[in-house]
């Protein structure tokens, strides 16, 4: 049997090397979340039109552009910077939410920075509640953002039979998207929750080690 020593040190080695493994995953995902959550919030074609539909065209969080059914031409609308040119309400919170979600992450990334100024389970622990707000936030988002399909610009696009949460001829692929990128977030959660037990672990077992004496869980 080793002595306590040296099996301290050797659970220590253990700790910080899949401690080390698994913060690499959690910041590698989180800068994918974080292109993909850009991606998702400047993407334009979050529904758009389909084989049935009367006129061509898409629609973003706050860009829309829609057909006057005779021509080719689209006639192009809204940004984030005129909020009021967004043709729902329902669209306007999802902007804003969305548009939170994806500050939030960028601004985890930046607290990568963090890691030279605080001690490692700081940052992480910092980390892991923007990411969970950012989570809220785009669920949030994906679920309000349906409630203004009955909108009289959507139902120009999609045909009478669109209302709320149910698109008519349209498709929705871009939303889609949205929704399945939560399931990420909840990753980064699980990794940034395991990366902190493991910190908070290793400085138990430093000081065992100062001290002496066996590891204490």
């Amino acid at each position: 049997m080793l002595p306590s020593a040296e099996a301290a040190k050797l659970y220590q080695t253990n700790y910080v090397r899949n401690s080390r493994v698994i913060g690499l995953l959690w910041a590698i995902f989180t800068i994918l979340f974080g292109i993909v959550n850009v991606t998702i919030f400047s993407q334009p074609y979050w529904i758009g039109d389909g084989v049935d539909t009367p006129q061509a065209g898409y629609f973003g969080l706050f860009h829309y552009c829609v057909g006057d059914g005779i021509s080719r031409d689209m006639a192009c609308q809204g940004s984030f910077t005129e909020f009021a040119e967004i043709p729902s309400t329902a669209f306007k919170a999802a902007s804003f939410l969305i548009g939170m979600s994806m500050m939030l992450v960028v601004t985890c990334i930046g607290c990568f920075s963090l890691f030279f100024l605080l001690s490692t389970s700081t940052v992480y622990k910092i980390c892991g509640w923007m990411q969970a707000a950012s989570g809220v936030c785009l669920v949030l988002g994906c679920m309000i953002y349906p409630d203004g399909w009955d909108s009289d610009e959507v139902r120009r696009m999609c045909g009478e039979q669109t209302d709320k949460y149910s698109l008519g001829a349209c498709s929705k692929s871009c939303w889609l998207r949205a929704r399945r990128e939560a399931m990420p977030n909840q990753i980064l959660r699980f990794l940034n929750f395991h990366v902190s037990v493991f910190m908070k672990y290793q400085s138990i077992l430093n000081i065992s080690l100062e001290e002496g004496g066996h590891p204490r869980l």
